[in-house]
């Protein structure tokens, strides 16, 4: 019975320092200020950092130019290991989480070369379910497993997916590959992209893999070292404050292809590049919604009241005919080079390769047709200091 007791005792005095100790913490925590928030860097503050020495620059740039990667246009083959399906279910926009994977490639002399790497869901609205049922995906190797391969100085990469898993979703990645094959003949301040033919190995899944076109696009800040510039971030950039014969060229090019889903104000599917004068480049990328791939999930904005996203609408500054004359007569001159390039993007159906050049010559018939070209581009040009 004393015994009892005593245990009885121990356990009522144990729970009274627990809580003694408990309302000291609790106490402690209440007297505690509370943590501030993580102060916000200016974006604007990145125009006004040092710039590197000029001989700093230059490495850089050629370092980029160089990089194995997007020295040729022929489509690169390759393995990727991973848990796919994880990857498949990480649908919420704001996660970071990498799963573990392993990417064979083969080498020149024909050997098989295995590279580690985390991979992870990416995008916005193909991440969506009810848009895609396969993501998009980041790569982000280690630069170390990566050296004296096709991947050598990259760090992290974005894979464009097939969005789903049928052949029609394939012509979308091709005729986007073609996209960025036309952005880069009209300029070069313009997203390299390399076409890919991934086949997905998910380990625990029992099903054979099937090889899937893919589109790797280059890193935003070899796309700005390239031209010895740098990032800067800065919304609310109107059409003034930027170079006008890029702002030009990505306007025009983006009518061309049909494309409206990009902002420069806004940053939306825009990259701001930086030199050392200050001038800003605004850089285009993302094209799955314009008329040219024209998706099945493809929607034009309701504000633009567009019929469909084949639909043309010009979002450029407002230029006078002759303030446009040089732009049009460098589009023009651009025109056999880019209907060629249709006809270079591998395994395009013969359905799709003549829709593709049907509606390029629309915007070429516009282009060279002064009644056509004064109303799309100056009767019908929206009236705005920005976009």
């Amino acid at each position: 019975m004393m015994e009892r007791k005593r245990s009885f005792r121990r356990v009522v005095v144990g729970a009274v320092v627990a809580s003694v100790i408990g309302l000291a913490l609790a106490g402690l925590q209440a007297q505690a200020p509370p943590q501030k928030p993580p102060v916000k860097k200016d974006p604007a503050a990145k125009m006004t950092e040092a710039w590197p020495e000029a001989k700093q620059l230059a490495a850089l740039r050629v370092a980029a130019e160089q990089l194995p990667l997007f020295r040729t246009h022929e489509p690169l083959a390759f393995t990727l290991t991973a848990d796919i399906s994880a990857i498949n279910r990480d649908r919420n926009p704001n996660s970071t989480k990498r799963f573990p994977g392993v990417l064979e490639v083969k080498e020149d002399g024909g050997t098989v070369r295995s590279i580690p790497l985390q991979l992870g869901a990416r995008g916005h609205a193909r991440r969506d379910a009810r848009v895609c049922s396969v993501v998009p995906i980041r790569l982000v190797f280690e630069k170390k497993d990566v050296a004296g391969t096709v991947f050598e100085g990259q760090g992290e990469l974005k894979l464009v997916t097939n969005c789903e898993d049928e052949s029609g979703y394939e012509q979308y990645v091709l005729t986007e590959y073609l996209t960025y094959r036309i952005f880069n003949v009209i300029t070069p301040r313009s997203f390299r992209a390399r076409l890919v033919r991934v086949t997905y190995v998910d380990p625990k899944r029992n099903r054979t893999p099937v090889p899937r076109y893919g589109i790797i696009i280059e890193d935003d800040k070899d796309v700005a070292r390239r031209f010895e510039g740098r990032l800067v971030p800065i919304p609310n950039r109107l059409f003034s404050l930027v170079d006008q014969d890029a702002l030009m060229r990505l306007t025009l090019a983006q009518f061309m292809i049909g494309n409206t889903d990009y902002s420069i104000m806004a940053l939306h599917n825009v990259k701001l590049v930086q030199d050392q004068r200050s001038i800003l480049y605004p850089i285009t990328y993302d094209f799955d919604y314009s008329g040219l791939v024209n998706t099945r999930y493809a929607v034009a904005d309701k504000r633009l009241n567009l019929s469909s996203v084949r639909e043309r609408m010009y979002r450029g500054p407002c230029k006078t005919a002759q303030e446009l004359a040089p732009f049009l007569e460098a589009f023009n001159a651009k025109k056999d080079e880019v209907l060629a390039l249709v006809d270079q993007v591998p395994d395009m159906k013969p359905e799709r390769r003549k829709d593709a050049r049907d509606y390029l010559n629309e915007f070429f018939s516009i282009v060279a047709n002064p009644a056509k070209s004064k109303r799309a581009l100056i009767d019908n040009c929206l009236k705005a200091v920005g976009m």
